[in-house]
């Protein structure tokens, strides 16, 4: 399986902490947030890993470079204009021509992705979306949901009063076929484009209800309480941990 991190932002309501590195490339206890993804993604076996960039590209590919001292193959995709979360996946369509997986590589997670693949393969879905349950979710895309946890309606940064929900946690599954629903050229978005196409065409969507760890660095104060977050740390120190 091909992992896509999307690694494109530039985080402009972080500043100065993006002055001169792309929001991925924060760093939380001594780590940059793009690396926990990779090393979160390797730990459960996806290590051909093609990252998108925009905003000082030069930052992430100095750090990575081929991806072989974190044990993963890794390739880039640069883009002259941000062509969105699921628009970023046109460029590179022809390699994708099994289930992938996709991570917004400004998120942090300790998600079990094999879980999620897991749950992908059985249900039979066209795509199937790790979900986070959180308050205050009018800055996310929150999924309702049926009994057996296939997603049947969809709303990106909802205007109707909702406090609680469970919100696109930024990984998803997706089968090849999604990707008819992505256009050649211009921006497109997982939330307000693609996902809603899939369901008004009845294809199925699963959900993933998450009991694993989501934190999101959006602005400064998410920055500052995600450093105090003591789970935070003891990930930190098992995701660099090696393996035997």
């Amino acid at each position: 399986m091909i992992g896509v991190i999307l690694a494109a932002g530039a985080g402009t309501r972080l500043r100065p902490l993006t002055d001169d590195v792309p929001k991925p490339m924060i760093r939380l206890h001594g780590m940059p947030i793009l690396e926990y993804n990779v090393r979160l993604l390797v730990r459960h076996g996806i290590a051909d890993i093609v990252m998108n960039t925009w905003y000082k590209p030069e930052a992430i590919r100095a750090y990575f470079g081929d991806g072989s001292g974190f044990g993963a193959r890794i390739a880039y995709s640069d883009e002259r204009e941000l062509r969105g979360t699921a628009g970023a996946l046109a460029p590179i369509r022809a390699r994708l021509t099994e289930p992938f997986l996709v991570v917004y590589g400004d998120n942090l997670t300790d998600l079990d992705v094999a879980a999620l693949c897991r749950t992908h393969r059985e249900s039979g879905a066209e795509m199937t979306i790790a979900l986070f349950e959180r308050d205050g979710v009018q800055a996310s895309g929150v999924a309702e949901l049926a009994e057996d946890d296939r997603i049947v309606g969809f709303v990106e940064k909802p205007e109707d009063g909702r406090r609680r929900g469970w919100v696109n946690a930024g990984v998803l599954c997706a089968q090849p076929d999604v990707l008819a629903y992505v256009p050649d050229d211009g921006p497109s978005d997982f939330g307000r484009d693609v996902i809603p196409a899939l369901l008004r065409e009845g294809r199925r969507i699963q959900g993933y209800r998450m009991r694993e760890h989501l934190w999101w660095i959006d602005t400064n104060e998410d920055y500052e309480r995600t450093s105090a977050d003591p789970d935070l740390l003891a990930f930190a120190r098992d995701v660099a941990a090696p393996r035997g």
